[in-house]
């Protein structure tokens, strides 16, 4: 489950791991919700697919997306995760049934929680709907001219730098051009990272180690690793690796109050709206450095400028675009929450147009990605009308905001969260 849905036959679980309490196989047992939530340790993990009872303490540790995401899940229902991150369900369902080890009773709901059921079924009414009319397939044109118009602005600048050297004007222009098609890789890897291009999972797995590996100079697994970590628990403390920002910040309403109260202080948390600008600064001056040191010194001329002016543009594209969705939005720690509330309230939209679409590399609708993140990123705005119809008839907040509001939002969090920690500091 999870982990980009990377569904090979080298997966298939060891025998063993499906064995039942009494040692018996084939899944005849029943058991409750309390039984199945108990299994929530890292040497104990049981969970529910479909009101099947799957045994995945030695299964987890190979786990295509890696051990953490899917542990996450540990002793609940993970049948909405499930079929969110993988683009064929029924293909991965044969290397769970050596992992089945029973099923809930009779007498017990699908949901666990207290989830609301109705809610629950409305939306797998519209994930059924949504691939029924071929939302989840892809055009490959939109994405190859994706990919072409980035490696074009790419050689465009190099050229024109190789031509015309490395004047101050020649040296912004080209750090522009090489900012932006950085920051549309960047959005490229991740639709490539999603399985939200090719219909075989294998051909988005090596065209997302192209792109996020030679056009970007990252690691396709390290990225895995965090990012489906992010959309399985989004904003949740200790499961969402965005959100932990290492005593740097406090965030949301909760941590702040949490530091306060036991007077923890590693930085002046009632300033981080002020030293968020400074992080940025100083993770492009950490970049230059580590280029620096990583070259020989007749390598670092004039001729490397657009780089580090481009690392500087490209990292405040990418923090303001990724956060203004997430980090203004309710943190707290796991309450198990059904998908569709789970994801609303950790994500909202900005408006759409065709700048913003572009610019975000159609990150505008992130409540549409979060729900459904193998939907390719062309069809988003198809079903967000649907979207909202569905949170508005169970009250959910659909939130939508302006770009320019969406940005600073971000800062006006992080000066709230920062004054919580203070009131909670001096006074609690």
């Amino acid at each position: 489950m999870g982990g980009g849905g990377q569904q090979t036959e080298s997966s298939e679980p060891a025998k063993g791991d499906g064995v039942g309490p009494d040692g018996e196989r084939g899944g005849s047992a029943v058991y409750t919700w309390e039984e199945v939530q108990r299994h929530c340790h890292r040497s104990d993990q049981w969970l529910v697919i479909d009101r099947k009872v799957y045994n995945i303490t030695q299964w987890a540790k190979r786990h295509p997306g890696g051990i953490r995401v899917i542990s996450h899940f540990a002793g609940e229902d993970a049948t909405e995760a499930f079929v969110a991150f993988h683009l064929d369900p029924n293909f991965v369902r044969k290397f769970l049934k050596p992992l089945l080890i029973g099923e809930l009773a009779p007498t017990e709901p699908s949901q666990d929680q207290g989830k609301n059921a109705v809610l629950v079924q409305d939306f797998q009414a519209l994930r059924d709907r949504v691939e029924s009319e071929g939302l989840l397939r892809a055009r490959p044109l939109f994405f190859s001219l994706y990919l072409g118009h980035i490696l074009l602005l790419e050689a465009l600048a190099l050229g024109l730098l190789w031509v015309w050297g490395t004047s101050w004007s020649l040296t912004l222009l080209c750090s522009l051009m090489l900012a932006t098609s950085q920051a549309q890789a960047g959005w490229l890897q991740h639709d490539y990272g999603h399985l939200s291009v090719c219909k075989k999972s294998g051909w988005n797995h090596k065209l997302h180690k192209f792109v996020i590996g030679h056009l970007k100079g990252a690691s396709a697994n390290w990225w895995n690793h965090r990012h489906f970590q992010h959309h399985a628990k989004p904003n949740v403390f200790s499961k969402d690796p965005d959100i932990n920002s290492l005593h740097v910040f406090v965030l949301g309403d909760k941590q702040p109050v949490e530091y306060g109260i036991k007077k923890l202080k590693y930085m002046p948390y009632h300033h981080q709206h002020q030293y968020f600008f400074l992080s940025k600064l100083l993770n492009t001056f950490h970049g230059f450095l580590y280029r620096i040191t990583s070259t020989s010194i007749e390598h670092t001329k004039p001729k490397d400028r657009p780089l580090y002016v481009c690392m500087f543009l490209e990292s405040h594209w990418f923090v303001w675009v990724t956060q203004m969705s997430h980090l203004p939005m309710e943190m707290d720690h796991e309450r198990h929450q059904d998908w569709l509330t789970m994801q609303l309230s950790a994500t909202c939209n900005i408006e759409q147009s065709t700048f913003n679409d572009w610019f975000s590399g159609h990150l505008n609708f992130q409540i549409e990605h979060h729900l459904f993140p193998t939907m390719p990123r062309h069809n988003y705005h198809l079903v967000a009308p649907l979207v909202r119809a569905l949170c508005e008839k169970h009250g959910v907040p659909y939130q939508v905001k302006t770009l320019q509001k969406g940005m600073t939002d971000v800062v006006r969090s992080l000066k709230k969260s920062g004054d919580l920690w203070l009131d909670a500091y001096l006074h609690k």
